[in-house]
């Protein structure tokens, strides 16, 4: 069903310095807080793979952030380190160094609620560097660059965090296609146990399955840009019968004045009832 998705992604190509009028409407209020630098709104029908639509650089790479949680789920389901949708349930450890708000006991659930990056990387320190890559290599996810953070060694904790790794709207979207049509090389019950963890969202008539993520653009050396924070939602959606798979990308020009990947949820979660109303 996802042929056609699997074939459009395609490599970065140079950011736009357009802001493009991607939402309804309906939505612009929201919006007047950010100052969009890069955009991108992609829907796709997962039956026929029909894009229904696709505004914006949905071409252009950046970090997958938190986003990476969904093919990191699949992994650690499939390799075994992850049970099911309440275990294990790892306790917190003062050598984490993490945020104050993850100090707490967390389980697959709470990990995706939440988005807990310490247990993203119990996950990779677990399954260790060689099965890591074997695992996003097969999955084809974005450019498959696990080298981290130039000089500091440390692609098996931080490459998805504003780093080496790095996937486009498009690229996105294929990837979910193609976990949905369970033609990743991961076992059925790691599909079905990650779309289990995932969170729920509601937006009209549709059912949204999907998962944040927030950073920064990164030049050719590796440095983050401050300037440059982006926002992700990515995920699928279903309304009867009928069930799309989407990805929005949002990179605001300046600092946000808010965490952009709950606030580019939101105004996706918002939009979509008339997103779909006009999409072709």
């Amino acid at each position: 069903m996802f042929a056609s998705i699997r074939h459009y992604a395609i490599c970065a190509g140079t950011a736009l310095l357009v802001s493009l009028p991607l939402l309804p409407a309906s939505s612009a209020a929201e919006t007047t807080a950010l100052k969009p630098f890069l955009e991108c709104t992609l829907i796709v029908d997962a039956g026929s793979g029909a894009k229904l639509r696709r505004d914006g650089a949905c071409d252009r790479r950046v970090s997958p952030a938190s986003t990476f949680k969904v093919p990191l789920a699949l992994i650690g389901y499939d390799s075994g380190i992850l049970a099911d949708e309440h275990s294990p349930r790892w306790d917190y450890k003062p050598e984490f160094n993490a945020v104050k708000r993850d100090h707490k006991p967390v389980d697959p659930t709470i990990w995706e609620k939440d988005s807990v990056l310490w247990f993203s990387q119990e996950i990779t320190r677990k399954l260790g560097g060689k099965r890591f890559a074997g695992y996003v290599g097969g999955f084809a996810y974005g450019n498959g660059d696990l080298s981290g953070n130039p000089g500091k060694e440390d692609g098996l904790t931080r490459s998805w965090l504003s780093s080496s790794l790095k996937i486009s709207p498009d690229e996105q979207v294929g990837f979910i296609g193609r976990m949905l049509d369970r033609s990743l090389p991961v076992s059925a019950r790691a599909v079905d146990l990650t779309a289990a963890v995932l969170p729920p969202f509601q937006a009209g008539e549709w059912q949204v399955k999907g998962k944040t993520g927030t950073g920064w653009l990164t030049g050719k050396s590796g440095k983050i840009d401050r300037n440059k924070p982006f926002g992700w939602f990515v995920g699928w959606a279903d309304k009867g019968e009928r069930r799309i798979v989407f990805a929005r990308l949002l990179v605001n020009d300046g600092k946000s004045p808010v965490f952009l990947g709950p606030k580019v949820r939101d105004i996706f979660l918002a939009s979509l009832p008339d997103l779909m109303k006009s999409a072709k």
